[in-house]
């Protein structure tokens, strides 16, 4: 692969992980990148490392501009293991180098890979390091999304590195975001926010706010996941901000489970009657389906609909396993309804309705619950649900 330039003498050097189908849950079917930078001016810096599995292409990517016994500076944005788990390797050979990172970052690296003989230097917003003739400026980004997590910006380049902010997992063999297509690149950087990074949303417009405040303009927005926005960096802010503020679309998603079709019928009657409105819809059966993708759905959905049949009293297994992982990632401005089938005794529709309850969402009550196979009549209920949901997603 030919040397990558973002601006003169700034070079990326990460790796792609083309086979990469899982992260920690979050299915990845594109599989992914781990991005680093090399800044080579009078002093050398190498802003973030990749996963250890990678850490000798890391190594030869940076051989090709310089020597690892060539670095001044590893700067740690960020202390998950994706983008930390190489350093020690990389701090084997630059042993003269620094690590610039938060004080939150060095307790993580000290934690992770014990007490070494490495020079570290704290930093925190607003603090800046001198390469020579450029600087990199520092801003602390806690809970996005780490509590350890921050910004390096290179000034005179205007190039911000966020690491986790504005990522997608999407492994290709193009770096910028003018060269990929545009629908995938937008699906991946909307799933990366909605399985990552919506639980911060309040924090997320506190930052962006505040960067222009600190004269950070960036013309390159380079993360640590994914392609690097040269040409539409204002497209992926902007879609930060839309996201967080929780702004929903005419959408309904459906997320069901079923164990002898009773519930799906229910499933495709509601739909239908959405449909049949104009309102866009989707449909999912939960152990045909993954988490990550149903979360990209929602994100700019007004309406999520789950039913669930009855079992041992409660909600289906993988519809609590779903709702857990919704109702902790806490998407804004959604309407909830539930639905459910019974053999000789309810409980899901409950569980349901306790649940998201719970998590602080509005639900729409009574959910809707049938012995058995529905009836005609008792799938024209589910049908007077759909649009008394639609009529929910047009006031």
């Amino acid at each position: 692969m030919n040397l990558v330039e973002l601006a003169e003498k700034v070079y990326w050097v990460g790796v792609v992980d083309w086979n990469l189908r899982d992260f920690h849950g979050y299915e990845t079917r594109r599989g992914t990148t781990y991005n680093a930078y090399l800044v080579v001016d009078a002093k050398t810096a190498l802003v973030d490392t990749v996963k250890y599995p990678f850490k000798t292409s890391l190594a030869d990517n940076i051989r090709r501009v310089t020597s690892l016994e060539n670095l001044d500076y590893v700067i740690v944005n960020h202390v998950e293991m994706d983008h930390s788990s190489s350093l020690s390797y990389i701090m084997q050979h630059a042993k003269n180098a620094t690590i610039v990172t938060s004080r939150r970052g060095k307790a993580g690296l000290v934690k992770y890979y014990g007490e070494n003989e490495w020079n570290f230097q704290i930093v925190k917003t607003g603090d800046e390091l001198s390469l020579g003739n450029r600087t990199l400026r520092f801003v602390e980004a806690p809970m996005l999304h780490w509590p350890d997590s921050m910004f390096t910006y290179l000034q005179e380049d205007k190039i911000l590195m966020p690491n986790d902010a504005f990522g997608q997992h999407l492994a290709t063999s193009q770096r910028f975001d003018d060269e990929v297509d545009q629908a995938v690149l937008m699906d991946e950087a909307a799933k990366y926010y909605a399985n990552i990074l919506m639980p911060f949303a309040s924090l997320i417009i506190r930052k962006i706010e505040e960067l222009p405040k600190l004269n950070i303009n960036p013309r390159i927005i380079a993360p640590s996941h994914g392609v690097i926005w040269r040409s539409h960096p204002s497209k992926i802010v902007n879609a930060y901000l839309e996201w967080s503020k929780g702004k929903t679309s005419n959408k309904a998603v459906i997320v069901y489970d079923t164990m002898w079709g009773s519930t799906q019928k229910m499933a495709m009657a509601i739909c239908d009657a959405i449909a049949e409105k104009g309102i866009e819809v989707h449909v999912y059966q939960m152990r045909r389906s993954d988490f990550a993708e149903i979360l990209k759905e929602i994100l700019e959905a007004k309406a999520v609909i789950v039913g669930s049949p009855t079992v041992n009293g409660s909600m289906f297994q993988t519809i609590s396993a779903f709702l857990r992982y919704v109702t902790g990632l806490k998407p804004k401005g959604k309407i909830w309804a539930v639905f459910g089938s019974y053999g000789w005794g309810g409980g899901a529709v409950r569980a349901m309705t306790e649940h998201l309850k719970t998590a602080g969402f509005e639900v729409l009550e009574p959910g809707l619950q049938v012995q058995y196979a529905p009836t005609l009549e008792e799938l024209g209920k589910c049908r007077e649900l759909g649009e008394k949901i639609v009529n929910q997603i047009q006031a």
